[in-house]
């Protein structure tokens, strides 16, 4: 190997290494934007759709989806641990739709959810704001 190939090798070699650390980068900024989602917003968002109506994780995905025209699809995968913990905190109650067959489970806002859903939307509300202010002044700055 003559030194000019070993030189390019090295060279794109320390190019690789960089743009795999970006994307890894990337990744974890992704990961830590969508937990805003998923620890922040989903829970109360959960409750607030159960308020609309009982239903089930998988409608609950979806009714976030349509409401945030496709923006924001939470997976069954995140929504059912949750719908678990809040029926162990007796915000809700999940039922079978067929107690034999177990199809599917059918969840229910309890008035203690009724009411925690009031309370985390009064402490949230200015949390919110500031959130979406912070990020139109950031978007501005960056895009305007």
């Amino acid at each position: 190997m003559n030194e000019d190939t070993a030189a390019e090798e090295k060279r794109l070699y320390e190019e690789y290494k960089n743009k795999l650390g970006e994307l890894k980068k990337v990744e974890t900024e992704k990961k830590a934007v969508g937990q805003v989602f998923t620890k922040g917003l989903l829970p109360l968002y959960v409750l607030f759709i159960l308020s609309l109506g009982p239903t089930n994780g998988n409608d609950i995905a979806t009714q976030i989806g349509e409401r945030t025209k496709g923006l924001w699809i939470p997976s069954t995968g995140g929504i059912y641990p949750l719908l678990k913990k809040l029926e162990k905190q007796k915000l809700v109650v999940g039922k079978w739709d067929d107690s034999k067959n177990k199809i599917q489970k059918i969840y229910t806002l309890t008035n203690s959810g009724f009411k925690e859903l009031e309370n985390k939307k009064g402490l949230l509300r200015n949390k919110i704001e500031e959130a979406l202010e912070v990020f139109n002044i950031v978007y501005n700055d960056l895009y305007k």
